[in-house]
């Protein structure tokens, strides 16, 4: 996707949020900021983007998030159960109304048979509701699987706003 497209997308979550009056919150643990970067590259992003975590390790996730290290240890950071934890904990520590979490296996090594690179967990969560998580295996290099599931944390907020904002 080249990076006008990228800004358009973007920038339509972030005119759906304000329009409908609502911050969001980022728990960024497979692409490292990528997507609040690609947020705060449109103006007027900080009417919306409340606050964002880079959560790597397993540390982090349970110091920054509160995930549960046991959580952790028994399903593994790159998980639906610890992309739903994180996206609960996110709110949890932040003024946000919904909360957008993603980690996975970018690459080129940390892959398994049962989680091979590309691997990724996305959640989005609305405040008192509950959270839509989804499995994907993306294609491509290092690069191209951290720009995958950014895109994809994107298009699928817009569409739980479209529904429930």
């Amino acid at each position: 996707m080249t990076d006008e497209g990228r800004e358009d997308l973007a920038g339509q979550v972030l005119e759906r949020c304000r329009r409908a009056g609502v911050r969001l919150v980022l728990a960024e643990a497979c692409t490292g900021g990528l997507l609040c970067a690609q947020l705060t590259d449109v103006p007027g992003a900080s009417a919306v983007v409340e606050r964002g975590f880079v959560p790597y390790s397993h540390e982090s996730k349970v110091e920054q998030l509160g995930v549960s290290l046991a959580l952790l240890q028994e399903h593994g950071s790159v998980s639906a159960e610890a992309v739903e934890a994180m996206a609960h904990g996110a709110l949890a520590h932040s003024r946000a109304d919904w909360a957008v979490a993603e980690t996975g296996i970018a690459g080129p090594s940390g892959g398994t048979p049962l989680k091979p690179v590309g691997l990724a967990f996305i959640a989005v969560l609305r405040r008192g509701g509950t959270a839509t998580v989804e499995r994907h295996v993306f294609e491509g290099n290092r690069s191209e699987v951290r720009h995958a599931v950014a895109r994809r944390a994107l298009v699928l907020l817009l569409a739980r706003l479209n529904v429930e904002s």
